[in-house]
């Protein structure tokens, strides 16, 4: 086998095996944000369950933020009726009952006055 051949042969491994790591990496990039998604979004508990407003932030919120986005700002139902319509204002596409229900959600189970602890496990 001559050098050239040699040469040839040397730069397809490292193309195969950079090409090869390359796809590995995004796999597990991917698969750690899906992973990540889902373990942001509230566990269920009997409050959450029991709390129409629940389905709606986890269904219509977690599109684009995590869930820390409600569990910091810790508003009371008139701010975050004002957070809701800024949403829509962008281009989020709700009802103004489906920004009651989740403003009063919001505010009940991670609002000011609701226990951060407890918020935290929801």
């Amino acid at each position: 086998m001559n050098n050239s051949n040699k040469q040839f042969g040397r730069q397809s491994k490292d193309f195969v095996r950079h090409f090869l790591s390359a796809i590995l990496a995004t796999l597990c990039l991917s698969s750690t944000g899906w992973v990540l998604a889902q373990d942001s979004a509230p566990k269920t508990t009997a409050t959450a369950a029991a709390n129409p407003g629940r389905d709606l932030v986890v269904g219509k919120c977690l599109q684009c933020h995590a869930d820390t986005i409600w569990r910091d700002q810790r508003q009371d139902a008139r701010a975050w009726e004002a957070t809701l319509y800024r949403m829509v204002a962008r281009g989020a596409v709700w009802t103004g009952e489906d920004i009651k229900t989740m403003a009063n959600y919001l505010a009940t189970d991670f609002g000011p006055n609701s226990p951060k602890d407890a918020s935290s496990a929801r």
